[in-house]
């Protein structure tokens, strides 16, 4: 059976690029095909986390595609049945709140609006220090949204960070294989990574 074919979109939460581009790699060396996806701040920005020249080309050698980094390049995603599923991870606090009013004005936010207007199912796995404050209504609202599904969560710091909540990200093919048969993996809230 043909593998399906799954968008990847990064956002900007830097501090996890390298968990999050060792699971895509994971997953492509699964066989799936991967058609990548990067903000404007995730295409641009260098930070101390690494290069964006740098990231953007182990991506491109991951997923054997250009980069999709532009809001024209992302439109016709969902149109063009590009796509089985869209992935966005890591997901920030920003992009989340863009989700969950409609707001489309970034490469990631324009390509889940183009799988979302034909039905396509999209997994979000969030990375954002607000999780549990400004932006759990946003999470809130997107849970209770048609083709919207999440990979499970944990607190990475309750002590720190006690409104945090970061995606185990070595979930990401779990939920997505769930999503496809349109059912969100459970639990979603975990104690710890992994359990």
């Amino acid at each position: 059976m043909e593998k399906k074919t799954f968008g990847f979109a990064m956002c900007g939460s830097f501090c996890t690029f390298r968990r999050v581009i060792d699971e895509m790699r994971n997953i492509a060396e699964k066989g799936y095909p991967l058609l990548p996806v990067m903000s404007f701040n995730a295409a641009s920005m260098d930070t101390r986390f690494g290069r964006a020249d740098d990231f953007i080309g182990e991506v491109e050698s991951i997923c054997h595609r250009k980069v999709i980094n532009s809001i024209q390049g992302a439109e016709p995603i969902g149109p063009h049945n590009s796509v089985d599923l869209m992935i966005v991870a890591p997901c920030t606090g920003n992009t989340l709140g863009k989700l969950a009013n409609g707001i489309t004005d970034t490469p990631v936010t324009m390509a889940v609006k183009s799988c979302l207007r034909i039905g396509l199912p999209v997994v979000i796995a969030p990375a954002t220090n607000d999780a549990l404050s400004a932006s759990a209504r946003n999470i809130g609202g997107l849970l209770n949204t048609k083709n919207i599904y999440f990979v499970p969560m944990q607190q990475d710091n309750p002590k720190s960070k006690p409104f945090s909540l970061i995606s185990d990200f070595s979930l990401i093919l779990p939920a997505a294989l769930a999503a496809l048969d349109g059912k969100q993996l459970q639990p979603l809230l975990r104690s710890e990574a992994g359990k």
